[in-house]
Formats: structure tokens, C-alpha cells, sequence
């Protein structure tokens, strides 16, 4: 797999996190209202300063209306085919979970395709911005074993399982194993943007 290993990933998260919040006329005081996340965070993730995890993408998106993939993808791939090799790559921080975002950007398509891999043993723990509305996606199992926790009930899907669910609340994503789970996330847009809960 290919990472986005440039030194200023974070200052460019931070200035598409800045301009979406500018385009909505949000503060950071507003935009720390919707996200739950304080606003000196806000500052430092914007200025770069901080690599923020997917917890915090998540939350900031979700506060926003974009999800990661817009956070993450780069807008000059944008068209009707998405080759491997130029595809946005992310790897979490806290987890290591890595994240590549599939589908074609800016083709206006109703939905979103993103392959994740998830390390042995580890484990991404996602909560829904304040006032996010709810994302319907469907998770597959590619290869290994995923563990998921759904606002309390608990699920483990093995490879070719699929679930359907719809997110509002806390979503926990464990990988039980020692090897690698892989697994591709497929959200719907529903009220036409995606809050962005997929791990």
C-alpha cells in the first residue's frame, strides 16, 4: 500500500478543515459546539500543529457535513475513474488503521466505497458529532476477522459477512486477531452528505 507520508498532511487537513468552516460561516466556538471538540484543538488542527487521529476527523467532519473522504482526498482527482495508484491513503495515528479512499471524487454519485485495513489487536472508537444526522453503510469483510460495537451490542463479522447498519451513536471497530483485518465500508448519502463514521 501506498501512504500519504508528505510532512505537511497535517497543515493541509488543517487548512481544508479551516476553509469548510469559513464556507459554513462557522467560528470556532461554533464549530466547537457541533463537534464536541474544544476549541483550542480546533485551532491547533487548523494551524497544523496537530496530527489529529480519526476520532477527531470524525468528529470535526461530522461537525462540518464532510466526511473523512473529503477531509482526506485530494480534489484534483476528481472524475469518473479512481486508479489505484492515485487513491488517498491515510493512516491513523492512534490505531494504525489505514484508510484508502476508492471511489471516484466529484463524480456526484450517491454513495462511497473505502477499503480499510485495521492492525492485530487493534481498536478505533468513533462518536457522532453533536446533531450529526444518521449514515446508512453497509461493512464487508474482505479478509480476517472484525469486531463491532453498535451504541453498546456487539457483533463479529468473518470474511464475506456484511452488515448493514445505520449510525448515529458510538461505533467501536476491534480487530480480535494478531493478523490484519481488511474490510471495505460502503455509505450511502440519505440527506445527501456523508457525516463520515466509517473507520
Amino acid at each position: 500500500m501506498r501512504f500519504d507520508t508528505d510532512e505537511d498532511i497535517d497543515r493541509r487537513l488543517g487548512e481544508r478543515l479551516k476553509a469548510a468552516r469559513l464556507r459554513l460561516g462557522l467560528t470556532l466556538d461554533d464549530l466547537a459546539r457541533r463537534s464536541g471538540v474544544s476549541r483550542a484543538m480546533i485551532s491547533r488542527v487548523e494551524r497544523g500543529e496537530s496530527s489529529p487521529t480519526a476520532a477527531l476527523l470524525v468528529r470535526l467532519g461530522s461537525g462540518l457535513g464532510l466526511s473523512l473522504s473529503a477531509l482526506l482526498g485530494a480534489a484534483e482527482s476528481a472524475g469518473p475513474l479512481s486508479r489505484r495508484d492515485a487513491q488517498a491513503v491515510w493512516r491513523d495515528p492512534a490505531s494504525g488503521y489505514v484508510r484508502r479512499n476508492v471511489s471516484p471524487r466529484g463524480t456526484g454519485s450517491g454513495f462511497e466505497i473505502v477499503e480499510v485495513e485495521l492492525p492485530g489487536g487493534a481498536e478505533v472508537r468513533l462518536d457522532s458529532a453533536v446533531g450529526a444526522p444518521a449514515l446508512d453503510q453497509q461493512i464487508w469483510v474482505l479478509a480476517g476477522r472484525l469486531g463491532l460495537t453498535i451504541d453498546g451490542i456487539g457483533s463479529e463479522l468473518a470474511a464475506g459477512d456484511c452488515l448493514q447498519m445505520y449510525l448515529r451513536k458510538t461505533i467501536i471497530y476491534r480487530n480480535p486477531a494478531a493478523e490484519p483485518v481488511r474490510y471495505a465500508v460502503i455509505l450511502a448519502a440519505g440527506s445527501g452528505s456523508f457525516p463520515g463514521y466509517a473507520a
